[in-house]
């Protein structure tokens, strides 16, 4: 027994080690806090919604704010710089070993499969998760050992990685994409959670997704479909067709935006989950969605939630969502300041 935690250790050590010499690793060192130097990992690689500029601030904030270790990895292009366009690129997935949550904003991902078996090792440890925006449709795996997380898997997990394990899959933009934003709106059957704690005036400009997730979740917010792309428009006055084919109004009932659960991955152990539609880098402007994440890490970790998390940031001025839209020629190098 011994043996076999040396040789855990050392393998933990040799991760860390790879971590740390990767030049296309952001890491922040933790700073005082309640955080106590627990690691987040943030796993950005989207095409549309400016991951690879939301998850260096919200791995700052949280490390310099609140004292956790955090590490941010993005997909890189040959060129070196990076590319989130390069679904089959993580660099620094090692740093999983030591995670002890993971906050994601990923879109139709293929990792290979010494990749993916990171991320499963993680999920089958039982360990938390946040998930943003698409990450609902983080993998899109066509066949082989990680085809069951693929946004289109039809056999042991249907609706893949998002649906199975985060309560939800791709299924529409319900507001109007680029013409509607979205309000956030407390459920106030949940309105006590920690989570919400300190959380006021929860605005995101890109849409509301369609989103159904099963019972055993727990609705904390919905999306009141916006008739503009500010916070001070009126809500949308129109219907619409369902997944299911029912016509509905657009904001009765409104869709769920934010919810938790925990769910049993295969394995023997279950995962702490925290999902939101909303997290576009444009999004998380907003004060009361950085805190609400904030308070996601704390409450995921078990740690006790602050009466309201200290989410100020200074210079964020994310580019707007939309494809091919990322800023071109930018080294990891570049963001370590």
């Amino acid at each position: 027994m011994n043996r076999l935690i040396a040789s855990t250790f050392t393998a933990l050590a040799l991760s860390l080690q790879a971590v740390a010499a990767n030049e296309h690793v952001l890491s922040f060192t933790p700073k005082d806090g309640a955080g106590g130097g627990k690691h987040i990992v943030l796993l950005s690689g989207d095409e549309e919604y400016r991951s690879e500029e939301a998850l260096p601030m919200l791995g700052k904030l949280l490390a310099e704010k609140h004292g956790f270790k955090t590490t941010v990895l993005f997909s890189i292009g040959e060129d070196g710089t990076i590319n989130p366009n390069k679904g089959d690129s993580v660099e620094g997935i090692e740093a999983l070993d030591s995670a002890d949550l993971v906050i994601m904003l990923l879109r139709f991902r293929h990792w290979p499969d010494d990749k993916m078996a990171k991320f499963d090792a993680y999920l089958k440890s039982g360990k938390p998760i946040i998930a943003l925006r698409t990450s609902t449709h983080a993998f899109n795996i066509k066949d082989g050992k990680y085809a069951d997380y693929s946004w289109t898997a039809k056999g042991n997990w249907p609706g893949g990685f998002g649906r199975h394990i985060l309560g939800e899959t791709w299924v529409s933009h319900w507001g109007k994409h680029k013409k509607e934003g979205c309000l956030g709106v407390v459920e106030e059957a949940n309105a006590a959670s920690p989570i919400l704690r300190g959380v006021e005036a929860v605005f995101a400009d890109s849409d509301v997704y369609e989103a159904a997730p099963p019972a055993d979740a727990k609705i904390l917010m919905r999306g009141k479909v916006l008739a503009g792309m500010t916070a001070d428009t009126p809500p949308a006055i129109y219907s619409k067709k369902n997944k299911g084919g029912q016509e509905q109004d657009v904001n009765a009932p409104m869709m769920p935006i934010v919810w938790t659960r925990e769910v049993d991955n295969g394995s023997g152990t279950k995962n702490k989950i925290l999902c939101t539609t909303m997290g576009a880098a444009t999004d998380l402007k907003n004060e009361g969605l950085r805190r609400l994440v904030t308070n996601g890490a704390y409450h995921l970790l078990g740690l006790e939630v602050p009466a309201k998390a200290d989410v100020a940031v200074e210079g964020y001025n994310p580019t707007m969502y939309g494809f091919d839209g990322f800023k071109k020629g930018v080294k990891v190098a570049d963001l370590k300041h």
